[in-house]
């Protein structure tokens, strides 16, 4: 059996895997695939359990490859909690695919730097929170083969998945993973600082061509002169 934990992000997608790695009979990863595109994007051996938030924009496909052969955990956090957290990475990895990018560029919402207005940003996060979310809670809907654990309490929920999964190995440890704080949003600015700082290496990696570019220019300039 296949199983995708479908989740916003920032809701605990990485300590759900580390407690599903003290399962003997099922592999585990954290957006293993993230980066590959096709068919392949979602092709997963037997047995494997893949924790992913990007497959919130994949359930259509999901559905026509797995369907109810599969067996599916919306793994949630407070929204308003959710949204802090991805406020404090805002402009990079999911956040930035979403504005711009799902949602595209709208000067109302942008600084005098083409940035998401300081007060508005939240509400990008806060927005982008509730999509996933309702993606996947209509993707859900009717079926068995599925489970909602809720970050604040996950333990009887993820046993009541251990079990419905038909996992072996140890519970008691895998339990444990859920006291213990993975992947957690370092404080400060540092998202905006990561993308800033990508921007100045793209801008100076593009100066020699901009200098060919305006070399090639120039005779004309002169001649023109």
């Amino acid at each position: 059996m296949n199983v995708f934990v479908l989740t916003t992000g920032r809701s605990g997608s990485t300590t759900f895997v580390r407690a599903c790695q003290h399962m003997d009979n099922y592999t585990a990863a954290h957006q293993g695939k993230m980066n590959i595109i096709g068919d392949e994007r979602l092709t997963f051996p037997d047995n494997h359990i893949e924790s992913d938030n990007r497959l919130t924009w994949y359930l259509g496909r999901l559905d026509e490859l797995y369907g109810d052969r599969a067996f599916y955990v919306h793994l949630h956090r407070d929204p308003k909690a959710t949204a802090r957290s991805f406020l404090k990475r805002f402009g990079w990895g999911i956040t930035a695919a979403y504005y711009p990018g799902i949602v595209t560029r709208n000067p109302a919402y942008e600084d005098a730097d083409n940035n998401v207005r300081e007060d508005l940003r939240l509400a990008v996060c806060e927005d982008l929170v509730e999509t996933a979310n309702a993606n996947v809670r209509v993707f859900l809907r009717g079926r068995e083969n599925a489970v909602s654990i809720r970050l604040e309490d996950p333990k009887e929920k993820f046993a009541e998945f251990w079990q419905r999964v038909d996992a072996e190995g140890d519970l008691e440890k895998a339990l444990a993973e859920w006291d213990v704080r993975h992947n957690a949003n370092e404080s400060g600015n540092g998202a905006f600082k990561l993308r800033d700082d990508r921007r100045t290496r793209l801008h100076y990696s593009r100066l020699p061509a901009k200098a060919v570019r305006i070399a090639r220019k120039l005779p004309k300039f002169v001649a023109d002169a």
